[in-house]
C-alpha cells in the first residue's frame, strides 16, 4: 500500500505531464520520440524520486503514456500507464486508467469497481477560468468487506503567467491551481499549483498541505522531443 499511494500522489502531482496529439493540444507535444523526467524534492529540496514519461502507442485519437517510477537512488520501484484522448477542445485523462492496473495488482484477489468522470484540459487557458472537477471512486469488495476509496480534483482554476527556469530550460507557464481530497483509509487534503508551458507540458508543480505549508516541489529536468 505504501507504494501504491506514492504512485497516486505522483501521478496526482504530475497529472499534466503528458503528451497529446500535435493538432489536439498547444501545451503537449505528442510523437513517438517524446519523453519527459519529473523530479521531485521534498519541502526541504531533498530529492526523493523521479517519474520517466514516455508516449508508448498512438491508437486513432487516443493515446497510452509509459510512466516509471524511481527512488531517490534511482533504484525501479514500480510503473503504470494511462491514456489521453484528444477531443474538440483539448485533451482528456481518462482517471480510471490511471490507477487500473496498479489497484489490480494491489487487490487481484477482490471484486473492484471504478467508476468517476475523466481529467479535462482545454487549449484555451485564460487566466481567470475555472476548469471543470474530476472525481474517481473505488469499491473494493471482498466476501462481506466491502472498501469505499475516492479522490476529488475541485476549485480547478488558471491563476495566470510565469517565467520558470528548470533543468530542462527556460519556459513561459501558465499557471493552473486546484484542490485534491483522497481517501484511503485516511482523508487528506492537499493544495497544487503547476505550471505548465506550450509545447512541453508540466515545467513544475508545488503541493500544499491545507495549512497553506508546502510538502513537495517538483520539476521537470529532462525533456526531448
Amino acid at each position: 500500500m505504501k507504494t501504491y499511494t506514492i504512485i497516486l500522489a505522483l501521478i496526482l502531482t504530475c497529472s499534466t505531464a503528458i503528451f497529446a496529439q500535435g493538432d489536439c493540444s498547444k501545451y503537449y507535444p505528442f510523437n513517438s520520440d517524446v519523453k519527459a523526467e519529473i523530479t521531485s524534492y521534498d519541502k526541504k529540496g531533498k530529492k526523493t524520486t523521479s517519474v520517466n514519461y514516455t508516449v508508448k502507442s498512438v491508437n486513432n485519437n487516443i493515446a497510452t503514456i509509459a510512466t516509471e517510477l524511481y527512488d531517490k537512488k534511482g533504484e525501479f520501484i514500480t510503473n503504470t500507464e494511462y491514456d489521453i484522448e484528444c477531443t474538440e477542445e483539448g485533451i482528456s485523462i481518462d482517471f480510471k486508467s490511471m490507477f487500473n492496473n496498479q489497484l489490480l495488482k494491489q487487490y487481484k484477489d477482490m471484486d473492484l469497481e471504478l467508476t468517476g468522470n475523466n481529467i479535462n484540459l482545454p487549449n484555451n487557458l485564460t487566466p481567470g477560468t475555472t476548469l471543470p472537477d474530476a472525481n474517481l471512486d473505488m469499491v473494493v469488495k471482498t466476501g462481506a468487506i466491502k472498501l469505499k476509496m475516492f479522490i476529488k480534483m475541485t476549485n480547478r482554476k488558471v491563476l495566470g503567467n510565469e517565467t520558470v527556469t528548470t533543468p530542462a530550460g527556460t519556459f513561459d507557464c501558465v499557471i493552473l491551481t486546484n484542490d485534491t481530497e483522497i481517501k484511503m483509509g485516511i482523508k487528506s487534503t492537499t493544495k497544487y499549483k503547476q505550471w505548465i508551458a506550450e509545447g512541453i507540458g508540466m515545467v513544475k508543480s508545488e503541493d500544499y498541505n491545507k495549512n497553506g505549508k508546502l510538502i513537495s516541489t517538483n520539476i521537470l529536468t529532462k525533456f526531448k522531443n
